[in-house]
């Protein structure tokens, strides 16, 4: 069962081929018997699971299902749930039980599905390989010697193992389509503020967006007719018509315009992914795209931007988690101060320091022109590149990653070189634009992700692009274990 995508699962359960009940016990049973080595979750929940199992299958039974009632999912541990431990992969939150429900997760349960547990994370979504995480680090399933990519490397785990049909991941700098591409599976980063972030624990709060992560893009467009929308409770929220993601999946690409950026394909690029990103790009002409060389003349500031603002916003964001009102508290303290630093000191780790460090230091008196305000501005033009080159094509292509996935504790001591693990996915982020990762083949046998980035709001179209290269290959259909 675990072989089959969340649209054939779903096919089944609704011609009555399998039950939820059926479905989500062997899930739970994958997940005792390998997670061990992986370290996908931090927290399962059998008892959960299964009650909304069997209310799926009582839904199923009365013809009232959707196209995810009774689709076993996982959640990234930065989503509240309520009643289940919510701790954003940090010590800070170890304790942390929601008394809420996130807007992402409430409507995949108004939706049927089922929730296994929450999967493992960078701490607070800062990092890139999934090794900054209080329960230690992710392993990819295709080495596990190697990193899964971050923060989002627990959901990327997990499905990569068929250990969930599905999962859900955030996106700050490419925290969905790294991982993705490291895994071999399909994420998709919306359209800044196409799914609320409320209940969503912030890194950085005009960055990040959540989305779905799948083994194909039909799964993503399901996943994604149910988190995208409107919603009041969330500032950040866009209230646009929300299309139907899988109306356009088997639309021809003839005559799509596709511009790689010169600035991608330079130096730094691993040989390997090149000629396989190549060798993508040639099948897409085959299917009748269109391919044109574009500009992002200012793709090269993205990093230093990148973590400027969003360590700025980190600093700002995290700085709730004092030892007073929720989440870890030091034991003993002798007054307020000795409790705001010791809790924050012991409740944080090395890369959530190290971020929150550098935010301040943007953010204080004298800095905040020179750092954080010329960050702002390189930010405008980012945004500008892309606006300019879509007026020239309809997709922009690259890799995800300029490097395969690299051993754990590799780049530890070096967080610079880490950082630029995130040079193709970070612009969008920082100009808001949507993005799909997908595989696209392998080098040494380790899955390489090819990116597609869109104007605002056109996921149908990169998910139709994404659904019709699937069509042509089967990199999507190779699995680690």
């Amino acid at each position: 069962m675990h072989e089959k995508t969340l649209a054939e699962l779903s096919a089944a359960l609704h011609s009555k081929a399998i039950s939820s009940v059926e479905l989500t016990e062997h899930y739970l049973q994958r997940i005792q018997q390998l997670d061990g080595a992986i370290n996908s979750f931090i927290t399962v929940t059998p008892e959960l699971a299964l009650e909304q199992a069997r209310a799926a299958d009582a839904r199923l039974a009365g013809g009232s299902a959707s196209p995810l009632t009774g689709i076993p999912l996982a959640h990234k541990d930065l989503f509240c749930t309520r009643g289940v431990r919510t701790s954003c992969g940090s010590k800070m939150l170890d304790n942390f039980v929601a008394p809420y429900e996130s807007t992402v997760t409430q409507r995949f349960i108004d939706a049927g599905a089922v929730t296994l547990g929450k999967t493992n994370m960078d701490e607070f979504a800062m990092g890139s390989s999934n090794e900054s995480s209080f329960y230690g680090p992710v392993r990819n399933p295709w080495n596990q010697e190697l990193i899964p990519g971050g923060s989002s490397g627990g959901s990327a785990a997990a499905v990569a193992a068929r250990l969930c049909a599905a999962a859900t991941g955030t996106d700050t700098g490419g925290s969905i389509r790294q991982p993705s591409g490291f895994t071999g599976l399909t994420g998709l980063k919306p359209t800044y503020g196409r799914v609320s972030r409320w209940g969503m624990i912030a890194y950085a709060s005009s960055l990040d967006q959540a989305g779905p992560m799948a083994r194909t893009a039909e799964d993503c467009a399901l996943l994604l007719q149910a988190m995208a929308g409107f919603d009041e409770r969330d500032s950040t929220s866009v209230e646009h018509p929300v299309p139907d993601y899988s109306a356009e999946l088997n639309q021809p690409l003839q005559g799509l315009r596709v511009g790689l950026p010169k600035e991608y394909f330079g130096e730094g690029l691993d040989a390997g992914i090149a000629n396989t990103i190549d060798q993508a790009v040639k099948q897409l002409q085959a299917l009748g795209a269109e391919i044109r060389e574009v500009s992002l003349p200012n793709a090269e500031l993205a990093i230093p931007a990148y973590y400027v603002i969003a360590s700025a916003e980190a600093s700002s964001n995290l700085s709730r988690f004092d030892g007073v009102r929720y989440g870890y508290r030091c034991e003993n303290p002798t007054d307020l101060m000795d409790l705001y630093l010791r809790s924050r000191e012991e409740g944080f780790g090395a890369e959530v320091k190290r971020r929150i460090m550098v935010g301040t230091y943007a953010l204080s008196a004298g800095y905040y022109d020179a750092y954080y305000l010329q960050a702002q501005k390189i930010r405008r033009l980012i945004k500008n590149d892309f606006l300019a080159a879509f007026e020239q094509v309809d997709v922009i292509l690259s890799p995800t990653s300029p490097i395969p996935a690299f051993r754990i504790g590799e780049k530890v001591d070096d967080p610079v070189s880490l950082y630029l693990t995130d040079i193709y996915t970070i612009t969008a982020n920082l100009a808001g634009v949507p993005g799909v990762a997908l595989p696209a083949g392998f080098v040494n046998d380790l899955p390489v992700g090819m990116q597609l980035l869109g104007p605002y709001f056109s996921e149908p179209r990169l998910l139709n692009m994404a659904h019709q290269y699937q069509q042509a290959t089967d990199w999507h259909t190779r699995a680690p274990m």
